[in-house]
């Protein structure tokens, strides 16, 4: 069995949705789709390699340099693919290629060609075509490509919308993969807090998240992991993970795996010392509050929107009892007082990339993920993150004994017909959980 050239899904996946995007084209249309390239490290290394999302949604091929077409002519479809020839050379130095003899059988698709033989194909593929589904300036090789080419066609159109949408909706296939990558990147934080200790360096905690990765599977993580100590977790997408972690300051550890080309994301907050103290634990409360608000409330027919008002009130009205905030609540909400200390939304879409694509908004024109809108009703296999925070810098003007502190919780939910399951819920976040848990290290 060629392990090298397996996708994680069924081919029949692939196919299918290859199907669907076929029906949402004009007839006399071809859909192009360009593959990733490796990207240069230092001097002749290169990065690892990781396909492109789009490319790898319709054809399961995890090779850079590599073209798929689909062409509509008459009602009838067709499925091109270009490739890296076979070269026993290069592939003896760098690693083996599918190469042009088995791409149709091994992807199921019509027809084969070498990639050095674009410019001389497409003409021929593209003939009698009146449109052409590209989206621009996703990857520099591709425009330069299709620039170069002799083909003239009446209209260009994105893509991007159609399979946005085909993306935001998980198959019963894909939610099983995304369990898969949620209990794993579980499992890691599991072994963080097991191994925990005073002085340790932030990287070597990064280290254990990756070895818990790579030993079930997942050979990557799915985005830069977040091992911030103390202040430094008031900094949202810290990465340096440099500093040592210090007795009497909490962690927070933002860190999920990539299996089968699917994303876990996970945040804890937890004492480097295996104990609350009570200004960390009076905070820590609040966010967890939220949170199981907000999990209440992420169900079919509610939107993100409604979630996060009520977990901006939660928070508010715990703020101005600790007297971090001062003031009349809802004047407070009105005036976004709780900006200073939660700056970021609620959650994002998760999937094939960890801020995954789709629509927010009513509006299906508005995929901003940064956007206020998020006003979408929730839909049965949609997945998102759920990821309230407050993060209070030593530079606020709060009580003392609240300054540096910076939480974070975030679980992966499953909007179901019954209303959403967490596929994270494996790691403890109740203080007397991760008390219990750090005890037993």
């Amino acid at each position: 069995m060629d392990l090298a050239y397996m996708a994680s899904l069924p081919q029949e996946e692939f196919i299918s949705r290859r199907v669907r995007v076929f029906e949402q084209m004009q007839d006399n249309s071809a859909f192009i789709l360009f593959s990733e390239i490796e990207h240069r490290r230092s001097n002749d290394c290169s990065f690892p390699f990781r396909q492109d999302s789009y490319f790898w949604y319709l054809t399961g091929f995890n090779e850079p340099n590599s073209i798929f077409i689909l062409t509509k002519k008459q009602g009838q479809a067709h499925t091109s693919i270009f490739v890296r020839p076979s070269d026993p050379l290069l592939e003896t130095w760098n690693g083996r290629r599918l190469g042009v003899d088995n791409a149709p059988a091994k992807l199921q698709i019509d027809s084969a060609f070498s990639i050095d033989e674009f410019a001389v194909e497409l003409p021929k593929i593209l003939a009698n075509t009146t449109a052409l589904y590209h989206t621009k300036d996703l990857h520099t090789w591709a425009d330069a490509l299709l620039t170069k080419s002799t083909v003239d066609l009446e209209k260009v159109l994105s893509w991007k919308e159609m399979l946005d949408e085909m993306r935001l909706f998980k198959s019963k296939n894909e939610v099983a993969l995304m369990q898969q990558a949620g209990q794993i990147s579980a499992l890691a934080h599991i072994r963080a807090m097991q191994k925990m200790r005073p002085n340790r360096m932030e990287y070597e905690i990064e280290g254990e998240l990756l070895h818990e990765f790579n030993r079930f599977g997942a050979r990557a993580a799915a985005y830069n992991s977040i091992v911030a100590g103390g202040e430094n977790a008031c900094i949202l997408h810290y990465t340096e993970n440099d500093m040592p972690l210090k007795d009497g300051e909490l962690v927070l550890i933002d860190a999920g795996c990539e299996f089968a080309m699917y994303a876990g994301d996970i945040t804890r907050t937890f004492p480097v010392n295996g104990k609350f103290s009570p200004a960390q634990r009076e905070i820590y409360e609040i966010v967890l509050k939220a949170q199981k608000r907000a999990i209440e409330l992420l169900i079919p027919g509610n939107s993100i929107q409604q979630a996060n008002d009520e977990v901006v009130r939660i928070k508010v009205e715990g703020l101005v009892k600790l007297g971090i905030l001062k003031g009349d609540v809802d004047e407070l909400i009105e005036n976004e007082a709780h900006r200073q200390f939660y700056m970021h939304g609620l959650g994002h879409w998760l999937g094939m990339d960890v801020h995954d694509v789709g629509s927010y908004s009513k509006d299906q024109h508005n995929n901003n993920r940064n956007s206020k809108v998020r006003d979408r009703p929730l839909e049965i296999g949609m997945v998102l993150t759920v990821e309230p925070g407050l993060y209070i810098s030593e530079k606020a003007d709060v009580p003392e004994q609240y300054k540096g502190i910076g939480v974070r919780i975030e679980d992966n939910l499953l909007i179901t017909e019954y209303g959403n399951k967490n596929l994270t819920s494996a790691v403890p976040k109740e203080v007397e959980d991760i008390e219990k848990l750090m005890a037993n290290r």
